[in-house]
C-alpha cells in the first residue's frame, strides 16, 4: 500500500512517501505553484491515501487542490494522530517526523474519505463573524472595566466600528446565499425551526456540511453531544459528552435556550427530563442532540418545520 503523509505549516509541506521501501522525503513551500507541482508528483506517485491535518486553515489551498484533482485525501484529526504517534512510542515531534507519522497512520487506520466538503462561499466569512464577535465581547470586557474617559470612548467607538463590520457580513451572507439556490434551500428550511435564525443556519451549513448526510447518531457524536459510555469490567462510570466541533455545539446551546421556550416538541422534552430529576444542564444537551436530529432530517428531506 502506497500512502502519503504530508505535514502542513504556514509557509512550508513537508511530505513523507511511504510505500513497502524505505520512506522518502521532499519539502516544498506552501504557495499556489509548489501545489501544483506536488499535486503532479503526487499523481505519478499514486497513492491510495494521503493524510494531512488541520491546521487552521493552513491546510486549505493543498487540501482543495488535491479534492479538485480526485486524489484520495484525508483531514485527520490531529488528536487523534497524536495519540497515535505516542501508541507506536513516538514521542519526538518534527515537521518530518509527522509527515512520516501521518503516512503510517494513513496505512495502519487507512482513515475514510469525506465528500462533505463545506460550502467555500461561507466558510471564511463564518471564521472572520466568530473572529469578529470574539473581538466585540473582549472589547466590551475591556470596557466595562475601564475608568479612563478617553479610554472608555476609545473602546466604545472600537466596540461600534466591530457592530458595523458584523452588519455588513449579514449583508454579505445573505448576497452569497442568494446566488446558490442549494444553500438557500437548506437555509430557508433550517430558519422555520423556532430558536434558529438566520446567523445559526448559515453557521451550521458552513461548519457542520455533513447536516442532512449522517444517521442522528453520528451526527450528535460529530458536534459532541453523543453520551459516551465509561465502563470497565463491573464498574459502570458515569456517561458524559466531550470532543465534537465545539463552535457548532455552542452555537446550538444558545438556539435550544430559545427552542425550548417556543418549540412545544422541545418544551415538553425538556420539562419532562426536569420532572424526573435531571440537572439544567444535562436537559439542555439532550435537547441541543434532539434539535440536532430533528435539523439534521429536514435538511435530508428538504422539509420545513409547521406552524
Amino acid at each position: 500500500m502506497k500512502t502519503v503523509g504530508i505535514d502542513v505549516s504556514k509557509s512550508t509541506l513537508d511530505i513523507c512517501y511511504l510505500n513497502n521501501q524505505s520512506p522518502q522525503f521532499s519539502q516544498c513551500q506552501n504557495q499556489e505553484t509548489d501545489i501544483e507541482q506536488l499535486v503532479l508528483a503526487l499523481r505519478e506517485f499514486a497513492p491510495t491515501k494521503i493524510t494531512l491535518e488541520a491546521t487552521g486553515g493552513y491546510e486549505k489551498p493543498l487540501y482543495l487542490a488535491l479534492k479538485a484533482a480526485q486524489l484520495p485525501v484525508v483531514k485527520a484529526n490531529p488528536r487523534q494522530v497524536r495519540d497515535f504517534a505516542k501508541a507506536c512510542g513516538i514521542l519526538a515531534k518534527t515537521d518530518k517526523l509527522d509527515a512520516k507519522v501521518l503516512a503510517h497512520y494513513a496505512r495502519v487506520i487507512q482513515p475514510q474519505e469525506t465528500d462533505f466538503l463545506p460550502p467555500q462561499a461561507l466558510v471564511e466569512l463564518a471564521r472572520h463573524q466568530e473572529q469578529t464577535t470574539q473581538a466585540l465581547a473582549t472589547l466590551k470586557t475591556q470596557a466595562h472595566q475601564a475608568t479612563d474617559p478617553f479610554v472608555i470612548a476609545d473602546l466604545a467607538a472600537q466596540c461600534e466600528a466591530l457592530k458595523q463590520r458584523l452588519s455588513a457580513i449579514v449583508v454579505e451572507w445573505k448576497r452569497r446565499i442568494a446566488l446558490d439556490p442549494s444553500i438557500q434551500s437548506k437555509q430557508e428550511c433550517l430558519e422555520t425551526v423556532a430558536g434558529v435564525g438566520f446567523k445559526t443556519s448559515v453557521v451550521l451549513l458552513a461548519c457542520l456540511p455533513e447536516l442532512g448526510c449522517l444517521g442522528r447518531g453520528k451526527i450528535a457524536s460529530l458536534v459532541g453531544v453523543a453520551p459516551k459510555n465509561r465502563d470497565s469490567g463491573a464498574w459502570r462510570g458515569k456517561r458524559c459528552c466531550w470532543g465534537g466541533r465545539s463552535g457548532v455545539r455552542r452555537l446550538l446551546y444558545m438556539a435550544v435556550l430559545s427552542s425550548v421556550r417556543h418549540d412545544e416538541r422541545l418544551k415538553v422534552f425538556y420539562e419532562r427530563l426536569r420532572g424526573v430529576g435531571k440537572p439544567a444542564k444535562v436537559a439542555l444537551v439532550a435537547c441541543i442532540r434532539k434539535l440536532l436530529t430533528i435539523l439534521n432530517a429536514m435538511v435530508r428531506d428538504h422539509l420545513k418545520a409547521t406552524a
